[in-house]
């Protein structure tokens, strides 16, 4: 009996190996094994999202030294309204609660979405393992770019929201405050909260999108200072309408920092087009008629001209397994 269970473990063992790039460099699976690699990587990012959720559910009311709970971070902006316009206010800042187990609905999902936040190392490379063995080493570059400034710029989009939140809650509670006192329930205001910083977060993405559109040719930066005042007025119309509360604190706060990236982005587009522009002036295809071919190799390369990558079953090329 522990002979079947020896071999098992080796053919596990061996399965690995051959996902691991150091063994297999061209990453080649059949589909079978892709579907089991997908499965993997699904099940290991899964699990660090489960694991952050567990961890963000007991900091919403657990401090960590000198780090505030998850709770406090949360109610900070609520607490920040004048008391005598909160229900209750000179006895406490607490959100309301309208219908039984709302409290722990909304300590899971700020917990989870926390925990996702802070474990996104984890699911994020369990994503990244499963498409690189596909890229070259190229596309990984610039990959991992791409994925490095995108949570960069969505965590600045967040950052400022939530800096901005507090101004817009009291701008949007002071309306009719002789007539009304704010009693916000718990859903509503976290609803509202993370809705905000989401739309920042994903509007902070836009000009990373024109610079990459600019780094694949589909944009040049003459386009762009062309479009500039009609793509900076359809960001103001942009932030007026995915703002929650349409309240002019997020809308201009947005607006502005959506304008200052997107003129970054351009400035850019420049640099880029200037060193190509450059380049091309060097290779000389400035001077070629509209009619003239480029000067290319069009001479394709054969199977023959490649190296054969060995392999462990000998000789056989590591793309006969492909499929």
């Amino acid at each position: 009996m522990a002979e079947p269970a020896s071999g098992n473990g080796t053919s596990r063992r061996s399965k690995r190996r051959k996902r691991s790039r150091r063994k297999n460099p061209d990453g080649t699976m059949t589909l079978i094994e892709h579907i089991y690699e997908f499965r993997r990587r699904l099940g290991f990012a899964l699990l660090a999202v489960v694991i952050g959720g567990i961890v963000g559910f007991f900091w919403f009311s657990t401090k960590v030294g000198p780090i505030p709970s998850l709770g406090e971070i949360v109610k900070d902006p609520y607490c920040a309204i004048p008391p005598d316009r909160r229900l209750n206010g000179y006895q406490g800042c607490q959100l309301l609660q309208t219908v039984p187990f709302e409290a722990f609905m909304i300590q899971l999902k700020v917990g989870l979405a926390a925990g996702a936040v802070l474990f996104s190392p984890l699911w994020l490379y369990q994503v990244w393992a499963f498409i690189a063995p596909g890229l070259y080493s190229k596309e990984r570059k610039y990959a991992l770019t791409f994925v490095g400034f995108a949570s960069v710029l969505f965590a600045g989009g967040a950052v400022l929201a939530y800096l901005l939140f507090p101004h817009a809650l009291q701008l949007l509670m002071g309306f009719g405050q002789e007539e009304f006192i704010t009693a916000l329930t718990a859903d509503k205001y976290i609803s509202f909260m993370l809705s905000l910083l989401i739309i920042f977060g994903i509007s902070f993405e836009l000009p990373l999108l024109v610079v990459m559109l600019n780094r694949v040719g589909v944009v040049k930066y003459r386009q762009l200072k062309r479009w500039r005042r009609g793509i900076v007025f359809a960001l103001f119309v942009f932030a007026a309408f995915v703002t929650p509360g349409s309240d002019p604190f997020s809308m201009l706060g947005l607006a502005g920092a959506l304008t200052v990236l997107f003129e970054l982005s351009i400035q850019l587009a420049r640099l880029h087009d200037r060193k190509k522009d450059r380049e091309r002036s060097d290779e000389g295809w400035d001077q070629l008629d509209d009619d003239e071919a480029a000067p290319f190799s069009y001479t394709p390369s054969t199977i023959d001209d490649e190296p054969a990558a060995p392999t462990a079953s000998g000789g056989r090329s590591a793309t006969d397994d492909i499929t």
